[in-house]
């Protein structure tokens, strides 16, 4: 079998940075929380059902169904934890009360997205059915689409913008703060509760937006989050929950590992559909072997 490895390499960048996206909310809120949140697959569902919708009904090109997604599945994730997993915690909730609440949340979340919009496949082609972001381009051995140049871009800038305000801003100061040592930070008069709502507000919308590429690569359902929810999981945990710069890391090593083995799986006659069982491996071994992941290589954020 001839492997063309540019573009497995390629491929591997796309595919990290669209669990990159998708994971950074998650291991900044289970840092700040202290539970593995499952509805967030689920908020990656909504940002590509709302931008969906949004895109249809305004006739929003990429960048402004973005933006407007962002912010309104990011008021959700703010109200969810709000609402509901704040008053638990108060409430004396442990962990597991807290994570089975979230498999709950994001139950009701998912047949509620169903019961709105329906089982039935969308596409984004349907809303944007002349936008240069299906164009392809050859360039060498690699193929490669605008959409996915977007979604590397969108990668790219997230990670400077999120080092930018974790080092220089006084909020980004105080989520690593938060996320280090939570008595500490409040014995030095940090608000948590703002830090944490922010947290969620922005781990929502980050979820969005790898539900949108998700979504406009692939197709929109119900299940889209589902679909990408373990190996974002693998890359939180990889990562180290709560480290950010683990978390780029760990995106992409999962990344690779995903399209390499997609051709070991080729190469020994089986479904690539058992991708997803090497995200599940190297979650287990990472839990087995260092469950701390990636966080003794980089600073706490």
């Amino acid at each position: 079998m001839i492997v063309n490895w540019p573009q497995v390499l390629f491929n591997s960048v796309v595919t990290g940075s669209l669990y990159l996206i998708g994971a950074v909310g998650l291991t900044l809120t289970y840092g700040l929380s202290n539970f593995p949140n499952f509805a967030h697959a689920e908020f990656i569902t909504l940002g590509a059902f709302i931008s969906y919708g949004v895109a249809h009904q305004l006739e929003l090109s990429l960048l402004p169904a973005l933006i407007i997604t962002f912010l309104i599945t990011g008021a959700i994730g703010f109200l969810c934890y709000r609402g509901i997993f704040q008053p638990l915690a108060r409430g004396g909730a442990n962990m597991i009360h807290l994570m089975v609440a979230s498999i709950a949340l994001g139950f009701i979340l998912r047949y509620s997205i169903g019961a709105a919009w329906s089982w039935k496949p969308l596409y984004f082609s349907n809303v944007w059915p002349l936008s240069s972001l299906w164009s392809h381009h050859d360039i060498g051995l690699l193929s490669i689409t605008n959409l996915w140049l977007w979604l590397i871009f969108a990668a790219v800038a997230l990670s400077v913008i999120m080092h930018l305000i974790l080092v220089k801003t006084k909020i980004g100061k105080a989520i690593r703060a938060t996320s280090s040592n939570p008595e500490l930070a409040l014995a030095s008069g940090i608000n948590i509760n703002r830090v944490i709502w922010l947290t969620w507000f922005i781990g929502a919308g980050l979820a969005a937006i790898a539900g949108i590429f998700r979504g406009a690569d692939t197709q929109i359902w119900p299940m889209t989050g589902w679909d990408i929810i373990l190996p974002v999981f693998a890359v939180a945990i990889l990562g180290g929950i709560g480290n950010y710069y683990g978390s780029i890391a760990a995106a992409y090593i999962i990344g690779l590992a995903e399209n390499i083995g997609v051709i070991a799986l080729l190469a020994v006659g089986l479904s690539t559909e058992y991708r997803v069982g090497i995200a599940f491996l190297i979650l287990i071994v990472t839990l087995i072997a260092k469950p701390q992941g990636l966080a003794m290589l980089f600073r706490k954020a």
